[in-house]
């Protein structure tokens, strides 16, 4: 399967977004010092969830993976961690930038259908 690489940088886009919303999301739960930890955290929460779980041999990826996902799994925590940052931006009152990821990350699985379809395969 061939990966266009405008595809993989807009991919690469839509994950710094969202690692920066959950960020922005924990900063905000506290008016204490405990901000920006919270901040980390749920950056790092995104990531870690983001990086630890995938299908083998994803060529959108490394192709390589710590914990190996079936395919319809991996699609589900896609959209569920990219819901959840649309959400958050929603959820802080920045509606545009929210309708902006929403449209980014709608227009982005619909060009990457052939992947979609290689994910359902992978079970």
């Amino acid at each position: 399967m061939i990966v266009n690489k405008a595809n993989l940088l807009l991919r690469f886009l839509m994950e710094v977004a969202a690692i920066v919303t959950f960020g922005i999301w924990g900063y905000s739960l506290t008016d204490s010092g405990f901000g920006i930890p919270l901040a980390i955290l749920f950056s790092f929460l995104f990531a870690a969830l983001w990086g630890t779980f995938a299908v083998r041999d994803d060529p959108s990826r490394s192709g390589r993976t710590v914990v190996q996902t079936p395919g319809t799994l991996r699609l589900i925590l896609e959209l569920a961690l990219f819901g959840a940052a649309i959400w958050m931006l929603f959820s802080l009152g920045y509606s545009i930038p929210g309708w902006i990821l929403g449209a980014t990350i709608l227009f982005h699985y619909i060009i990457s259908y052939k992947r979609i379809r290689w994910l359902l395969k992978q079970n």
